[in-house]
C-alpha cells in the first residue's frame, strides 16, 4: 500500500522468530466445553472436561497444517507480548455435500476471513473481518497441486486459498497486516451447519424480513432459533445490509458471531454428557487448525485462554476499504486507516474509531437487523 485509496503492496515488519515458537497461553480454574464457530468460515474453538475416555477419539479426528514448516523464516517477527493473533477462516469448498451451494469453479476459496486478536491478559479482544473481493499484491505461494505461483500486484484476497491452501492465506494475510498469525482454524459450510446443530441453534431476533433466494433464507421479523441451515443463509446473504456487497454480508457475520458467542455461554454442556460428547466430537471432525493446535491437549489449552472472552469483551471492525476505480465490484485497502488498525494490534492497543471512519461499507449497520435473542 503506498497511497490511501491504492492497493496494498510490500511486507509489514519482517523481523523473524524462530519456527515453532508462538505465544503462552494463560489458562483458567474453571474447565469448561466452549464452541465458537466464526461464520461461514470462522474457526472453531474447543476447550473440555471429564472427556478422558473419548481422548484419543477426539484426536484422531483433527486434522492439522503444518504452517511454520510451509512458510519458513520470512514472516513477521513474533510479538512476544502475551497477546495471541489467531487466522480464522471459512472455505466456499463446493466438494461433497457442499455441493448443492454452487460450484467452486475447481476449487475452494477463502468465503470469510477473520483476524482475532486476543489482548495481553485474555479478557478482551478484537476481530478484524477482510473482505474477501480485496485486491491485494500476494506473494509468492507453493501452489497445493506442487510448484510455485510468483507474487501477483493485483489478485483477489480469496484465491490465496485457492492457490496455496491455509499456508498461502497466512502469508497473504501477513504481508497485509505485518503481524505474525500465531494460529490457524477453518471451517467449512458443512461442519459449520453441523456445529450449530449440534449446539441446539441460535437465538436471534430480527428487525426486518431477510429473505434471499440464493442463500436459500426467508426471516420474517421477530425472535427465531436458527438452525443450521439457517444460519449458514444468514452468513452468506448480501441483501440485509448495505449496498448488498460483501461489506454488508460480513456486518452479518459479525452480528451473529457474538449471538452465537452468548448461545454457547448459556449452554449447559455438563447436564447432558452425551451433548458434551457430540459436540466435541463435532467439533474436531469440522476445524482444521495449524498443526501446532492438532491435539486435545494443545487445543484445551488454547481454548481455556479464551473462555472469559464475552461479545461485550469484543471489538469487531472491518479492514478499511474503498471500492476499486477499476473494477466496482472489488475494492482496494486504504493505506492510511489501515495502518492505523494493524499498528494498534501490533502493539496491543485498542483499534481507534478513527481507523474505520469513512470507509466503504462504514455506514451499513447489522446491529438493528440481527441482534442476540
Amino acid at each position: 500500500m503506498a497511497d490511501e485509496g491504492t492497493t496494498a503492496s510490500g511486507s509489514g515488519p519482517g523481523r523473524i522468530r524462530p519456527t515453532g515458537q508462538r505465544r503462552k497461553v494463560h489458562g483458567t480454574r474453571r474447565k469448561v466445553l466452549t464452541v465458537v464457530a466464526w461464520s461461514a468460515a470462522g474457526a472453531v474453538v474447543l476447550s473440555g472436561a471429564g472427556l478422558g475416555y473419548a481422548y484419543f477419539q477426539l484426536n484422531g479426528n483433527l486434522k492439522g497444517v503444518d504452517i511454520n514448516s510451509a512458510l519458513g523464516t520470512d514472516r513477521p517477527k513474533n510479538a512476544d507480548d502475551g497477546s495471541t493473533d489467531i487466522l480464522l477462516m471459512g472455505s466456499d469448498s463446493r466438494q461433497g455435500t457442499n455441493g448443492k451451494y454452487g460450484d467452486d469453479g475447481g476449487g475452494a476459496r477463502a468465503d470469510t476471513a477473520m483476524v482475532l486478536h486476543v489482548y495481553k491478559g485474555h479478557k478482551k479482544a478484537s476481530v478484524v473481518s477482510i473482505p474477501r473481493d480485496t485486491i491485494v499484491s500476494r506473494p509468492e505461494c507453493r501452489k497445493t497441486g506442487g510448484g510455485t505461483s510468483p507474487a501477483a500486484e493485483r489478485a483477489m484476497f480469496n484465491e490465496s486459498y485457492q492457490i496455496g491452501g491455509p499456508a498461502c492465506s497466512v502469508k497473504t494475510v501477513e504481508k497485509l497486516s505485518g503481524i505474525r498469525m500465531d494460529h490457524y482454524l477453518e471451517v467449512d459450510f458443512t461442519g459449520f451447519k453441523k456445529l450449530i446443530d449440534k449446539l441446539g441453534g441460535v437465538p436471534v431476533t430480527t428487525g426486518e424480513a431477510i429473505q434471499d433466494k440464493s442463500s436459500r433464507l426467508d426471516l420474517q421479523p421477530g425472535r427465531h432459533t436458527l438452525d443450521g441451515e439457517q444460519a449458514l443463509g444468514l452468513v452468506r446473504t448480501r441483501h440485509a445490509v448495505g449496498d448488498g456487497s460483501d461489506l454488508g454480508r460480513i456486518q452479518l457475520q459479525q452480528a451473529f458471531v457474538k449471538a452465537l458467542i452468548n448461545q454457547v455461554e448459556n449452554v449447559d454442556l455438563f447436564g447432558s454428557p452425551s451433548k458434551l460428547y457430540g459436540l466435541a466430537d463435532t467439533a474436531t471432525r469440522t476445524v482444521t487448525t495449524d498443526s501446532s493446535l492438532a491435539s486435545v491437549d494443545d487445543l484445551l489449552g488454547f481454548a481455556k485462554g479464551l473462555q472469559g472472552i464475552g461479545p461485550k469483551d469484543m471489538s469487531m471492525v472491518t479492514m478499511p476499504v474503498t471500492y476499486d476505480p477499476a473494477d466496482p465490484n472489488r475494492v482496494i485497502p486504504l493505506e492510511k486507516k489501515g495502518k492505523q488498525v494493524w499498528e494498534a494490534l501490533r502493539k496491543d492497543r485498542p483499534i481507534p474509531k478513527s481507523a474505520t471512519k469513512g470507509a466503504a461499507g462504514d455506514s451499513a449497520d447489522a446491529s438493528e437487523v440481527v441482534t442476540s435473542s
